[in-house]
């Protein structure tokens, strides 16, 4: 469709149908929005744009609403995203600030996501495998053990007890936090365990055992941990503010929505920017009749999960884009300055 006029129109069926949950006849256009043109001339338009599959007649009604394709065409000419109020940008920083671990961030998220949005926010955990080492702590305690810390890009704080087959010399233990920070601080887990490999070999041979124990421990927290597993979902009893239009399509996707490999798949990847699926682009049959509005999050630019929404295709668009694309803002800040 090259036409302005009549994306124009398909705009102002969307708005309406959104704000009204009503099909949207022509005369109300006329009487809504300054189109500038005749009534004959919004029923060519609406004509066309049935024709191409961009809106579509409910049963017998005068009136239109948008299908799919409609609201795909509208998501990609949208030229802005709404943007978000005073208090909207008030509520996500009060409700993220002073969260005291990675659990805490993600499940306040959770809460104004939903609450900002009215629909079902998911939230994934942060990835380990994506995130990479800020710092690492190595402490002598009482005998033969050390006290192992580990805080990573995204947050997360590890921690664990060594217990060694001897007690470390204390020039061992400040050598090795030495050695092991500059080999793993700022590396991505995965590329730190590597490096941490091959270092035992480069201590002396009666220290190696003592070497080796602390980095295998040190290289399965890096390892062991999948975090990226695990997502938060809130707002499950929004589905019931959108109309009765609605209630048919709550049961399959609440069904859908109990398999986290379903919401997993949902968020999709952490890429940058928005994402925005209709309807079947979502692929599972049960949430046909939603759309799905997701974004990457991380901290030092570096993408660490996907949050986002899941809502009925007739949804605010410009507005859900805009919170979901606040709140990953918010989260990524949150998780660099902590």
């Amino acid at each position: 469709m090259s036409d302005d006029r009549r994306l124009d129109v398909l705009r102002a069926i969307v708005e309406d149908y959104v704000a009204t949950q009503e099909p949207v006849g022509s005369r109300s256009l006329l009487d809504r929005h300054q189109l500038g043109v005749s009534p004959a001339t919004i029923r060519n338009d609406m004509a066309a744009l049935e024709d191409e599959g961009y809106i579509t007649q409910p049963h017998t009604s005068a009136g239109r609403i948008p299908t799919d394709k409609g609201y795909r065409l509208f998501v990609d000419r949208l030229s802005t995203v709404k943007a978000l109020s005073p208090a909207e940008r008030r509520a996500i920083e009060t409700f993220l600030t002073g969260a005291v671990d990675v659990d805490d961030v993600v499940q306040r998220s959770v809460k104004v996501l939903a609450q900002l949005t009215n629909q079902v926010a998911i939230v994934q955990y942060p990835s380990l495998t994506r995130s990479t080492v800020r710092h690492i702590e190595l402490v002598a305690l009482e005998g033969s053990r050390v006290l192992l810390v580990v805080i990573t890009s995204s947050g997360r704080v590890e921690q664990r007890i060594i217990e060694l087959v001897e007690t470390p010399d204390t020039e061992l233990v400040a050598e090795m936090r030495t050695r092991i920070a500059r080999a793993t601080v700022g590396e991505r887990l995965p590329e730190a365990s590597l490096r941490l490999a091959d270092m035992i070999e480069t201590f002396a041979a009666n220290d190696r055992p003592v070497v080796t124990s602390i980095v295998t421990t040190l290289t399965h927290t890096f390892s062991n941990e999948r975090s990226d597993e695990r997502i938060a979902v809130g707002g499950t009893a929004n589905l019931a503010r959108f109309g009765s239009d609605f209630d048919t399509a709550i049961k399959p996707v609440l069904e859908a929505m109990e398999e986290q490999v379903v919401l997993l798949k949902l968020l999709g990847e952490a890429t940058s920017g928005l994402s925005v699926r209709i309807g079947t682009e979502t692929g599972h049959e049960g949430l046909s009749s939603t759309a799905v509005v997701s974004s990457a999050y991380g901290a030092d630019d570096l993408a660490l999960a996907t949050l986002g929404t899941v809502g009925p295709t007739r949804m605010d668009y410009p507005a859900t884009m805009a919170a979901v694309g606040a709140v990953a803002r918010y989260v990524g800040r949150t998780l660099a300055d902590n």
